[in-house]
């Protein structure tokens, strides 16, 4: 009877298939927190992994899978990886190690295909004791100096194994919307009294929750985000600027593109572990409500300064229920910089000049918010200087005074006019508040 049940079960394994691949790539990039090391399968495969110490190295069994080239990679993407290597420590399975510089923690999981990808096997290695936690706590003690600095969290979307949207010559919006987040870093940058915090500073994925937690680490005053999303027409064409709407989009043009971006990770919520539900629940919503207004009006000062720069998909800002825009007390804004379904606007986005012109666009839009309202102890609020409109055809006193939100009254009063005429190219002073 045992006999047969051992039997019985040596049979039931034997019927377990096991998944086997070939290995068709390999490729290796870090960010500030990780390293991710991805191996290209030409199938879905079965996988142990283990590590092991003196030295540190992880080590990846491939059952019944091949290998027919040496893997290799970029060193100045390496990050904790020193050197990678394969063999077969037993018949018909393959063996990769990687092996470390440093001791690290492991996270593992297989990825489904995806636009231009198949499936992958990820391997995220996370250093102990990285200089990070360092650089967190320098930039918490120099938000609360007097006089700081307005912090600008600049999120470039997508990136790593998320390429986002691609054009018709195969212009991959994670590289364009890192281009011009740069861009507007180094803008924001030269303006004084601003400082821009790139949320990806490289090609790596950061899920959708982390990429907020990051600006409220760096203690942001604003989150933007960068995107140059696709449409099935291509004639759809100009940029957008979005802020988060509760009761979801605003066109459907707004909620195809939400869906789209939510699909990239995950949502998540926030929790506050020290208060009661009741308290918690009234708490953010307070700290959410202020967050959006603030957030569209900043949203109203970008869109204005872009709808100078060119043509907008629409005339007003828009709103959709995009993740990323779900922090509870950080302004945030997602910007659609031009449409890469778009041949014409594909062409523009990889033009360095227009990158640049863009980047400048959105940074007159934030400092204008900022001059307007500039949050206590900052350098803007204690040095700020007038904030001048160039009026453009198609503007009138009313939409101007709604955009800046001051009253049409004061607006009419500091520039000294009588009707409603303003001239096509003139400069109107706005009154602060």
């Amino acid at each position: 009877m045992a006999l047969r049940l051992v039997v019985a079960w040596i049979l039931t394994l034997a019927s377990v298939p096991v998944f086997a691949a070939e290995v068709d790539g390999f490729r290796v990039w870090t960010d500030p927190e990780k390293t991710r090391a991805v191996l290209d399968l030409d199938t879905h495969a079965d996988y142990q992994l283990f590590t092991l110490d003196n030295p540190p190295r992880v080590v990846i069994d491939l059952p019944k899978s091949s290998l027919d080239h040496a893997l290799t990679f970029l060193e100045e993407h390496a990050g904790v990886i020193d050197n990678v290597r394969h063999g077969s420590p037993q018949k018909n399975t393959l063996r990769i190690v990687l092996d470390l510089e440093n001791k690290s923690s492991i996270r593992s999981f297989l990825l489904d295909p995806t636009g231009e990808y198949g499936y992958r096997l990820v391997v995220d290695l996370f250093p102990e004791n990285h200089a990070q936690k360092r650089s967190a706590v320098k930039q918490l003690v120099d938000k609360q100096k007097e006089n700081r600095n307005v912090v600008v969290a600049i999120d470039a979307g997508h990136g790593g194994e998320d390429p986002g949207a691609t054009g018709k010559s195969r212009t991959r919006e994670k590289d364009v919307v890192l281009a011009i987040a740069r861009e507007l870093k180094k803008s924001i940058d030269a303006q004084p009294g601003m400082t821009g915090v790139l949320i990806r500073t490289g090609d790596y994925y950061i899920p959708l929750r982390d990429r907020f937690e990051k600006a409220r680490r760096n203690r942001a005053d604003l989150f933007v985000s960068i995107h140059a999303d696709a449409f099935k027409n291509r004639k759809v064409s100009g940029s957008s600027v979005f802020v988060l709407s509760r009761k979801g989009a605003s066109s459907e043009f707004a909620r195809r593109l939400a869906a789209s971006e939510n699909s990239s990770d995950l949502i998540g919520g926030v929790t506050l572990n020290d208060k009661d539900d009741m308290l918690a629940s009234v708490l953010l919503d307070l700290s959410q409500s202020a967050t959006m207004e603030a957030s569209h009006a900043v949203a109203e000062s970008v869109f204005g300064s872009m709808s100078v720069l060119g043509k907008t998909h629409k005339n007003h800002v828009e709103h959709a229920n995009f993740m990323v825009l779900k922090s509870p007390d950080v302004p945030s804004i997602l910007v659609e910089t031009a449409f890469i379904s778009n041949p014409s606007e594909e062409k523009r986005l990889k033009d360095p000049a227009w990158q640049r012109r863009t980047a400048r666009s959105i940074t007159d839009g934030i400092q204008n918010y900022f001059y307007m309202s500039p949050p206590p102890g900052t350098w803007i609020a204690a040095n700020r200087q007038p904030v001048r409109h160039r009026v453009v055809r198609g503007d009138t006193l009313g939409e101007i005074a709604s955009r800046y939100r001051v009253s049409l009254y004061s607006l009419r009063r500091i520039n000294d006019i009588k009707d409603d005429k303003i001239r096509v190219g003139s400069e109107l002073l706005i009154p602060t508040t």
